[in-house]
């Protein structure tokens, strides 16, 4: 989405669409995130708050602390605190129902942040997440054409878990037809939580006496967790996977012990989400937001969406993230002794 085309698409909905609001109301735009316990979230906010700043809206948020239920409370009291559009980031999307029901009944326009919410009343953005599990298999085979994988997925409550673990299979049948590859073992992360991670990738190395040779994980949290279960056991430096570009993640694909990270530029997706929001609030149809696709969701329903296009870095094109500002080359390269560039110049 070109950046100065939604701009104009703002100003032309506003000063167009049927007005919305009593002369000199200034529109707020409330945000119920999950949690803040991954990196990456607070780098969202930022990007949303910047974008709400440069039209003018209000900003207020909650944060749901990993809870369904609190979630929806907190929905419940932005909602009463007169938000004009709400940006949802689903703790659990079976659970997320009511809030969306809820702000339809006030007329409130919701947007499905980063996750699936199945309702078609709701806006999705979103990077495309299948792609995103094709890129995190294509790394891992690249670098382990043949052995024991293991796959260690998102939240259960999530989604965007089972779509990057069908964007793997894709990549990942032809090997596992064939024989070059076997599957040893599978396991859900509760919340996406490292630690949840780690766990379950020690005990599926323990019940395969250590006889794993590559693992897809699917976000740089539980890549993160898988990491250590593998150092624990001396195996550090199999190929892994992830997802977000967290400095960690990046540091780690640095020093070799990470394989990819599929770069999800948070700041194009919050700040894309607040213009966004502003556009809806401001009177403009989801249809006609500027770069709008139509979405087939799981259950068969049809979304509007916009879906960002996610970017793979490995160690053959670090540079991409310091070139782009997303991390400092002495942060990406802490640690590194003779690694790949920028980290060897």
């Amino acid at each position: 989405m070109k950046k100065s085309t939604l701009i104009t698409a703002l100003a032309t909905a506003a000063c167009l669409a049927s007005p919305a609001f009593p002369e000199g109301h200034d529109i707020t735009v409330g945000v119920s995130w999950s949690n803040f316990q991954e990196e990456r979230w607070k780098t969202d906010e930022a990007a949303i708050v910047g974008a709400l700043n440069a039209a003018g809206a209000a900003y207020l948020s909650a944060d749901a602390q990993s809870s369904s239920a609190k979630q929806l409370t907190d929905i419940e009291s932005l909602i009463a605190q007169d938000v004009d559009a709400l940006i949802i980031l689903a703790q659990d999307a079976s659970a997320i129902g009511p809030a969306v029901q809820a702000a339809a009944d006030e007329g409130i326009p919701v947007i499905a942040y980063d996750r699936l919410i199945e309702d078609e009343r709701a806006y999705y953005l979103t990077f495309d997440n299948v792609e995103v599990g094709r890129m995190q298999a294509a790394a891992v085979l690249a670098a382990q054409p043949e052995g024991n994988y293991v796959m260690i997925k998102g939240s259960p409550t999530d989604p965007n878990a089972d779509f990057l673990r069908g964007g793997q299979q894709e990549v990942l049948q032809e090997a596992i037809d064939s024989g070059a590859i076997t599957i040893i073992g599978e396991a859900y992360t509760d919340g996406w939580v490292p630690a949840n991670a780690q766990r379950n990738m020690e005990q599926i190395l323990t019940a395969n006496d250590n006889m794993v040779d590559a693992v897809v994980a699917s976000n740089d949290g539980t890549a993160g967790g898988v990491v250590a279960a593998l150092t624990a056991q001396g195996l550090e430096g199999l190929p892994v996977s992830g997802q977000d570009g967290d400095h960690a993640a990046l540091n780690r694909v640095a020093l070799g012990t990470q394989t990819v990270s599929v770069w999800k530029d948070a700041r194009a997706l919050g700040a894309t989400a607040g213009e966004i929001a502003v556009a809806l609030a401001s009177g403009t149809t989801m249809a006609d937001i500027d770069g709008t696709v139509t979405f087939k969701t799981p259950g068969g329903n049809s979304m509007n969406a916009t879906l960002l296009a996610p970017v793979p870095v490995t160690a053959d094109n670090l540079a991409v993230v310091t070139d782009a500002g997303w991390i400092e080359v002495d942060v990406l390269c802490q640690g590194v002794v003779n690694g790949p560039k920028p980290c060897n110049e």
